[in-house]
């Protein structure tokens, strides 16, 4: 029988905590304070919504700022898996003009699986 010594489990266990790392940096745990709600095929927070707000010389330049302020905090918040608008539920999205765009989207976070 062949030993593996301290270099060999030291490696091994490198490689273990590796491989898991990248999963648990997806989730941050803290969702699981919400309660969740299966629609369809997604996992949505029941009645948590998070907000965003953008602005812009164009309305369309304005939505995608606030849509991406939505999925920055979201993904800061809960995890990446958490942060895609695309899977949002309850989306609802208020833009007004003066000087420049403004928008404000507020949404309930959602994950696939």
């Amino acid at each position: 029988m062949r030993r593996i010594g301290v270099r060999g489990c030291t490696l091994a266990v490198g490689v273990l905590i590796g491989a898991v790392a990248p999963v648990q940096a997806e989730e941050t745990g803290v969702a699981g304070i919400h309660s969740w709600v299966k629609v369809g095929r997604k996992t949505c927070l029941v009645d948590h919504f998070h907000s965003g707000s953008g602005s812009g010389k164009t309305r369309s330049l304005a939505e995608r700022q606030a849509i991406q302020s939505w999925a920055d905090f979201t993904a800061w918040e809960y995890g990446s898996t958490w942060g895609r608008y695309t899977l949002a539920a309850s989306k609802k999205m208020t833009c007004e003009q003066g000087n420049s765009w403004a928008c404000f989207v507020e949404a309930r976070p959602c994950k696939s699986r």
